[in-house]
């Protein structure tokens, strides 16, 4: 009676053959004349799990497994399912370009963006800098540059060569680069000479731009005030970017001066013992005077000016009037 009822075939779709298998159900559905769902939902309901799975996975079968897809509709399903999937990975490829280039463009560009915060500390009383740089010198660990338009009076700048040996004695390498103005008095003059004698770098050059310290190359301590040195204003910053920018503006300023001797501080010990007159005559070889001119201003004979120029030259340790004349103005002694 089963065979007589189902006539194209004596047994039951199986996997082993799932293309066989789903071309017999759709020939039996077919033969039927009309789509029975009840009739179709049975014979789906009859097959295996393996061969379920296989016909859903060619969308043979709808989303429900009731109905059976002739090949045609299934093509067209997977067709629509794949371009809905190319679009959204087309679209995603397109977000993750885009993320790329802003990336790149990121990794590529000047790093402004990457902004460091530096600190800044201001003070406005000078005591007050030295000791916050008795604090900072106490933990310098490699270098110390120095950089001086002028010096305080004695008593600070021997507080000052004390630490200074004691920065030294550590073993931080220093250097300082002072301007002849500043090496006029007896004090400065005394404080470099001993610095020098320590070990510690000393050039003189005709003016400096700044006066400033520079530590370990991460910290700047800069006279930023209105007076002569800096005074009522002094800044300290703390930032390693920061301070490779003044080292290099310190190296500029280094490399052409001139190594601070002791000669050098006997010219300005020198400088401060000229007296009115010889003061006057090297005024007067600025101007371009004779000899005659002189000796006729200051009203003195010409063996009395030439015991002048001796006695000049010998204090400003210069060999020649020419370099008395030099000296005299790299001292400040004539404008």
């Amino acid at each position: 009676m089963r065979a007589a009822e189902n006539p194209q075939g004596s047994r039951q779709p199986t996997a082993s053959d799932p293309r066989e298998a789903y071309l017999a159900l759709l020939e039996r559905i077919t033969a039927s004349g009309a789509r029975n769902g009840t009739a179709e939902r049975d014979e789906l309901g009859d097959t295996s799990a393996e061969l379920g799975r296989w016909l859903r996975e060619r969308r043979l079968v709808d989303p429900g497994g009731e109905r059976l897809n002739p090949p045609e509709r299934a093509m067209r399903t997977v067709l629509l399912e794949h371009g809905r999937r190319l679009r959204e990975t087309a679209e995603e490829l397109g977000r993750e370009t885009e993320a790329l280039q802003d990336l790149l463009s990121l990794l590529t560009a000047p790093r402004h963006a990457s902004r460091e915060a530096v600190e800044i500390e201001y003070f406005t009383d000078r005591s007050l800098t030295r000791r916050r740089l008795e604090a900072l010198d106490s933990v310098g660990t490699d270098e110390f540059l120095a950089m001086r338009n002028g010096f305080p009076d004695p008593r600070v700048l021997e507080s000052s060569l004390s630490a200074d040996l004691d920065m030294l004695a550590r073993g931080v390498r220093m250097r300082m680069l002072t301007s002849q103005q500043a090496v006029r008095s007896q004090a400065s003059a005394r404080y470099l000479h001993a610095l020098a004698e320590a070990g510690v770098e000393v050039r003189v050059a005709p003016t400096v731009p700044l006066h400033m310290n520079i530590l370990d190359r991460t910290t700047v301590v800069m006279g930023a005030g209105p007076g002569p040195q800096g005074e009522g204003g002094d800044v300290i910053l703390h930032s390693a970017h920061v301070a490779q920018g003044f080292v290099k503006v310190f190296l500029h300023a280094w490399d052409p001066a001139q190594p601070h001797t002791e000669r050098q501080s006997g010219r300005g010990r020198a400088a401060c013992g000229l007296s009115a007159q010889e003061r006057e005559v090297l005024v007067l070889l600025a101007t371009g005077a004779k000899d005659e001119t002189i000796a006729r201003r200051l009203a003195c004979s010409d063996r009395t000016l030439r015991r002048l120029l001796n006695q000049i030259m010998e204090k400003l340790g210069a060999s020649s009037r020419f370099e008395a004349g030099v000296t005299a103005a790299r001292l400040g002694l004539v404008s």
